[in-house]
C-alpha cells in the first residue's frame, strides 16, 4: 500500500513587537488540526521586532529566514498605530506581492481603510484570532481577502468608486453568464480556491480555471481580487465573507 504523501506545510511569517504576543499567534498557527477536520500545516517563522525601532532589518531581508518562502505575513499591530501603518507600509514596499494579515484589539474605519488601501488582505481582531486565525491566513494565501463584509463595502463604495468609475468594468447583470460561471463565480465570492471549487462542482481544477478566465473577461478585470471588488460593489448584500 503505498503511502500517503505528506501534505505541504504553507510558510506564514509572524511579526510583533511584544514577545507574548509572538508567541500566543505561533501557537495558534502550529496547533495541530483535528482528525475530523481538513485544513493546511503551517511552517511558521517568528520574528520579534525591535521595540527601540520602527522597524529592522532583519524583519525586512527579502533573503533572510523570517520571508524565504513565506506566502502570507502576519503582523501584529500592539505598536503605536504610526508605528503599524509605517511597518506595513515597508513590507509592501519590499515585497509588492506580499500577502498581508494584521491582527489588533481593534480597527477604527480609518486604520481599516488606511491598510488596505496599502495592499493588506486580512483585518483580525483578537477577539476573533483564537478561533478564525488559521482559516484567515489559508483564506489570504488562497488569493481572498479577510476583511469583515460590511467594511470592506463601505471601502469599496468610499475608496474605490471613483478609480474603478474610469475602468472598463462591465455591469453585473450585463455580463451573460453561464450557468456554470455563475457556480464558480459563487465559489470565488465564498473565498473558495479552484482546487476546493473543482471538489464542490465535480469538475477538473483546469476546467474552473478556464471559467475563472471567461469570469475575468466578461467583467473587464484583470484579477480575481478586482472581480471580488467589482461584484462587492455591484451587489453588497449578496456577498459572502468568511466574517
Amino acid at each position: 500500500m503505498r503511502r500517503r504523501a505528506r501534505s505541504r506545510r504553507l510558510k506564514v511569517a509572524v511579526l510583533s513587537y511584544h514577545p507574548l504576543a509572538l508567541e500566543r499567534i505561533t501557537a495558534l498557527l502550529e496547533a495541530a488540526v483535528p482528525k475530523n477536520r481538513r485544513g493546511p500545516r503551517f511552517d511558521v517563522r517568528a520574528h520579534r521586532l525591535d521595540p527601540a525601532r520602527m522597524f529592522d532589518a532583519p524583519a525586512l531581508d527579502r533573503r533572510g529566514p523570517t520571508f524565504q518562502g513565506a506566502a502570507v505575513c502576519v503582523m501584529d499591530a500592539q505598536a503605536p498605530w504610526p508605528a503599524t501603518e509605517t511597518l506595513a507600509a515597508a513590507l509592501l514596499d519590499r515585497f509588492p506581492a506580499a500577502r498581508l494579515v494584521v491582527v489588533s484589539e481593534r480597527f477604527s474605519e480609518a486604520q481599516s481603510f488606511a491598510l488596505l488601501r496599502l495592499g493588506v488582505k486580512g483585518l483580525l481582531p483578537y477577539a476573533q484570532a483564537r478561533g478564525r486565525l488559521r482559516e484567515a491566513v489559508a483564506v489570504v494565501a488562497g488569493g481572498g481577502f479577510w476583511v469583515e463584509r460590511r467594511l470592506l463595502s463601505r471601502f469599496v463604495d468610499v475608496m474605490l468608486v471613483p478609480t474603478r468609475a474610469r475602468r472598463t468594468a462591465r455591469p453585473l447583470g450585463a455580463a451573460g453568464l453561464s450557468g456554470r460561471e455563475r457556480e464558480v463565480l459563487d465559489g470565488l465570492l465564498d473565498n473558495l480556491s479552484n482546487k476546493e471549487i473543482a471538489s464542490r462542482l465535480h469538475i477538473a481544477e483546469r476546467t474552473v480555471k478556464f471559467h475563472v478566465s471567461k469570469l475575468l473577461e466578461k467583467f473587464g478585470v484583470a484579477d480575481r481580487s478586482e472581480l471580488l471588488l467589482h461584484c462587492l460593489q455591484a451587489r453588497p448584500a449578496s456577498s459572502r465573507f468568511p466574517v
